[in-house]
C-alpha cells in the first residue's frame, strides 16, 4: 500500500512540475513570437541598446530553462507511466502496449513527446545560440550577421506552430 502511495505522490509530483515547467516555457514562446516581435519593431536603435541587454537573458533565461525542465519532467513522467511496472521492473506497462502492439494513447503521447524533443532541440541548439550573438552584438555595439536573426525567428515560429499539435498529443 505505501509503495503505491509513494508511486501516486511521484507521479503527482512529477506531472504538476511538467506543467508548470511547460506553462512557462510555451507562455515565453508566445510571449517572443507575438508580442515581442512586433514591439521590437517599434522600439529606436538606442531603447533597444538599452532595454533589450536587460530584458533578453533574463527572458530567455526562463524560455531555455523552462524548456529544459518540460523535457526531463516528460520524460520522467513518461517512464514512471509506461516504462515502470512496479516492483523495481522496467519494460512496457498495459497503458503503452496491450495484445502487442501499442495503444492508441501511447501513440498520442510518442507524437506529442517528438514534437516537443523538435522543439526543445531548437531553444537548446539554435535559438539560444543565436540569441547569444543577437545580444552579444547589442552588447559590443557589432550587430550579428542578418541572416542570425532570421534563423532564430524562423526555428521559434516553428515551434509555435509545433506547440499545437505537440500539446493536443500530451
Amino acid at each position: 500500500m505505501a509503495d503505491a502511495s509513494l508511486y501516486q505522490n511521484v507521479q503527482l509530483l512529477l506531472r504538476w512540475f511538467h506543467v508548470l515547467a511547460g506553462i512557462t516555457w510555451i507562455g515565453h514562446l508566445y510571449f517572443f513570437n507575438f508580442v515581442n516581435v512586433s514591439f521590437q519593431g517599434t522600439m529606436s536603435a538606442d531603447v533597444k541598446k538599452s532595454v533589450n541587454p536587460q530584458l533578453m537573458p533574463r527572458a530567455l533565461w526562463w524560455f531555455r530553462w523552462g524548456a529544459m525542465m518540460t523535457f526531463i519532467f516528460g520524460l520522467l513522467l513518461f517512464t514512471q507511466l509506461y516504462m515502470y511496472q512496479g516492483g523495481g521492473h522496467f519494460g512496457p506497462t498495459l497503458l503503452f502496449i496491450e495484445g502487442g502492439a501499442m495503444t492508441g494513447r501511447a501513440i498520442w503521447i510518442l507524437t506529442g513527446m517528438t514534437l516537443g524533443t523538435i522543439m526543445w532541440f531548437n531553444v537548446w541548439f539554435i535559438i539560444w545560440p543565436a540569441q547569444k550573438k543577437i545580444i552579444g552584438g547589442l552588447i559590443s555595439g557589432t550587430p550579428a550577421d542578418p541572416s542570425i536573426p532570421k534563423r532564430a525567428g524562423l526555428f521559434s515560429r516553428i515551434n509555435t506552430y509545433l506547440s499545437g499539435p505537440m500539446l493536443f498529443g500530451m
